[in-house]
């Protein structure tokens, strides 16, 4: 049996900039990868967290953007700034994603090192300043987006993570939902089709048109005896009202 969330995946992606240098980067990557390790490891996140890299420019963002979109696994992507990321590098990834995103605001220490602290403890370590330089260009560009604020390792934070991951399966379920409408003979038709065209605009799902008469096979085989059979089981599962005329209401 296939589990729900077994083929699905949720990407991670890591924004920084080649301005601190290629050790910088390095260190970036390593407490990336510790972050997706906890996350998957604290059995709360219902689908697959998979690292994708750190982004540190516009072209790997719109670049990784864009491979989100085309793979059927990836169901949406988190993001998260480890160092100061130039939010202006990021406007065509975001033009680009059609999948759910979530931005998440943390920091990879828990606490500040007020013993040894130094400048390249800080140039290393901005999520502060980067989860809000990013937060800034998706508002300014409308993007609709989940915010998770909190520590990487928070029970709180992670669980947060999840239901929005659960949203994600969900949206990308939708995409490949088909559903039936019985009596409405322009199908696919926009201009006369205004609630199926609406319906898979913003929800995704594709709507098609059946003809009554394929609807009536089905009904043909349907006994009265089996019709009163389950209305009697109705009566005993539901309470059943009585109208000002005696007669019974469901």
């Amino acid at each position: 049996m296939i589990k729900a969330f077994e083929n699905l995946e949720i990407w991670f992606v890591t924004g920084a900039q080649l301005l601190y240098g290629g050790e910088t980067v390095k260190i970036v990557d390593g407490h990336s990868k510790d972050m997706v390790e906890g996350l998957n490891n604290s059995g709360i996140i219902p689908i697959k967290v998979v690292y994708k890299g750190t982004a540190n420019s516009s072209v790997e963002v719109e670049t990784v953007m864009k491979a989100a979109n085309n793979d059927d696994k990836c169901v949406g992507i988190i993001t998260w700034m480890h160092t100061f990321s130039p939010a202006k590098m990021w406007i065509k990834g975001l033009q680009a994603l059609k999948k759910p995103l979530l931005h998440f605001h943390t920091q990879y220490n828990a606490e500040l090192p007020w013993d040894s602290i130094d400048m390249d403890f800080m140039n290393l370590n901005q999520s502060a300043h980067g989860d809000i330089e990013f937060g800034h260009i998706c508002t300014r560009m409308r993007v609709p987006r989940k915010v998770v604020v909190g520590y990487w390792k928070s029970e709180e934070a992670q669980k947060q993570i999840a239901t929005w991951a659960r949203v994600a399966a969900g949206v990308a379920d939708a995409h490949n939902v088909r559903c039936l409408m019985f009596g409405m003979n322009m199908n696919n038709v926009a201009v006369t089709d205004g609630d199926r065209v609406e319906f898979e605009q913003r929800l995704g799902y594709h709507v098609d048109y059946y003809p009554v008469s394929s609807l009536m096979e089905y009904f043909k085989k349907v006994t009265d005896a089996e019709a009163d059979a389950l209305v009697e089981e109705y009566k005993k599962e539901y309470t059943i009202k009585i109208d000002e005329s005696g007669e019974e209401v469901y």
